[in-house]
């Protein structure tokens, strides 16, 4: 068994962690960012609402993590601090978005938001016995979720999809705990008018990014960390 194989296999601290990565361990880069890449593209769609915008944002968060990651100080958890730098970088795409778009708006520009029908499905296949109402189910939940108001979308995401409890989401958005858990209370009541009540059960299959998505953007920061 290779060096890069043992420490695969043995649990490792974040700390730990943090020290191959910025060593540049392969083993240690790709843990990291499997075990991150779903959690962290949820975060910059939330934000962004944008396929194709939050994979390259989640990208460039990587690459600027990784570039820092000897700062880590362990103070939160891994996942946490690179959350927290998904989604500035998501954030400052949708400033410099919003600054772009007023600016052709200023010069009579009209800026056409087609939405995408595709907007959140994942490269995976269904299972055979997948049915075609779950799909349909699926693309209804994301439509809702999208049409919540941002600040609420965010929040919804990282504690009702992603899982994070009310302290992680309050450090991810840098907004206080009982904002967090205001929020969250409004973006449930705005969804429940809009859904049946038993929607909920399939949220957990909603915004996929697994499979040859997450493989891709594994190897794409692999190589640019390692070879860049």
């Amino acid at each position: 068994m290779t060096v890069s194989a043992r420490r695969a296999a043995v649990p490792m601290d974040d700390a730990g962690l943090a020290r191959l990565c910025a060593q540049r361990d392969p083993a240690a880069l790709r843990q990291v960012i499997t075990a991150n890449n779903q959690r962290l593209f949820r975060a910059a769609w939330s934000i962004l609402k944008d396929r194709v915008e939050a994979e390259d944002a989640v990208q460039s968060a990587y690459l600027k993590a990784f570039a820092r990651i000897g700062e880590f100080e362990g103070r939160s958890a891994l996942s946490t601090w690179l959350t927290r730098i998904a989604i500035n970088e998501a954030l400052g795409r949708l400033r410099s978005s919003r600054r772009r778009q007023k600016h052709l708006e200023d010069q009579g520009v009209s800026v056409l938001d087609h939405y995408r029908e595709t907007l959140m499905r994942g490269s995976q296949t269904d299972q055979p016995d997948a049915s075609l109402a779950r799909e349909q189910l699926r693309q209804m939940l994301e439509r809702a979720v999208a049409g919540l108001p941002d600040g609420f979308r965010s929040v919804f995401v990282l504690r009702d999809i992603e899982g994070l409890n009310v302290e992680e989401t309050a450090e991810a958005l840098d907004i206080p705990a009982a904002t967090v858990k205001t929020r969250l209370l409004r973006a449930r009541r705005k969804l429940r008018e809009a859904l049946a009540p038993d929607v909920h059960s399939a949220m957990i299959g909603a915004f996929p990014f697994a499979g040859a998505d997450c493989e891709a953007m594994t190897e794409r920061v692999l190589n640019a960390v390692l070879n860049g």
